[in-house]
């Protein structure tokens, strides 16, 4: 057979691709995966009693806001990394940013505090839960998040799994804020940083396995 007839007959009766197949599949995946993760807080932790109180408080959004620029920047991270070949792009730096931006705003509170108070700023009351909590309130949105890229065909599998990881991460811990009663700077700089990069690396050693295709 000849290549042009090979390629006529590959092609033949082949559909278009929909052009919003990724979109349409990680809105059903984290969808359900982000519900899972709510779930999970709700009835193993609970919604934070002063939740009320605390939303008059310009921190508490802070602590919102700080995950949920992540989970939106590992999201179209996650999106490109998910194509044949895919990159980065200008995420990374969508990435990197909040994360800069809650360590300097930590290290002006710790500057500000007296060194007496610098412990419990960074530790805080509840630094061993956010640890155990984050991760495992990921664990929905991560099987989710991989279940999305499965089906797109990634190719830089580590990468890909990473994204997977930092996307459940940072919706775990926009889910976890809610009832965590913690509101400083320095403790979200470390813990929830902490919590976030458990699913990363964990998603970056099971990409080349669980995504491969």
């Amino acid at each position: 057979m000849k290549t042009d007839e090979l390629v006529a007959f590959l092609a033949a009766g082949a559909d278009a691709v929909e052009s919003n197949v990724v979109a349409r599949r990680y809105a059903l995946s984290l969808g359900w995966g982000a519900f899972g993760a709510t779930l999970l807080m709700a009835v193993l932790l609970g919604v934070r009693v002063d939740i009320e109180t605390a939303a008059r408080l310009p921190m508490f959004w802070v602590k919102l806001a700080f995950p949920a620029s992540l989970a939106v920047a590992s999201l179209v991270a996650a999106s490109r990394l998910s194509r044949p070949g895919g990159r980065f792009g200008g995420t990374r730096g969508a990435i990197v940013a909040p994360v800069i931006v809650i360590w300097l705003y930590a290290a002006w509170v710790l500057l500000g505090a007296s060194p007496a108070e610098r412990a419990d700023l960074v530790i805080g009351r509840t630094w061993k839960y956010c640890l155990v909590g984050i991760p495992t309130l990921a664990v929905t949105v991560f099987c989710a998040a991989l279940w999305a890229m499965k089906g797109l065909a990634p190719t830089r599998l580590a990468l890909a799994g990473a994204a997977a990881g930092l996307l459940s991460g940072a919706t775990a811990a926009l889910v976890y804020a809610l009832h965590c009663p913690e509101m400083e700077a320095p403790f979200l700089g470390v813990w929830y940083v902490a919590g976030m990069a458990v699913p990363v690396v964990v998603g970056a050693l099971l990409g080349p396995l669980v995504l491969r295709w």
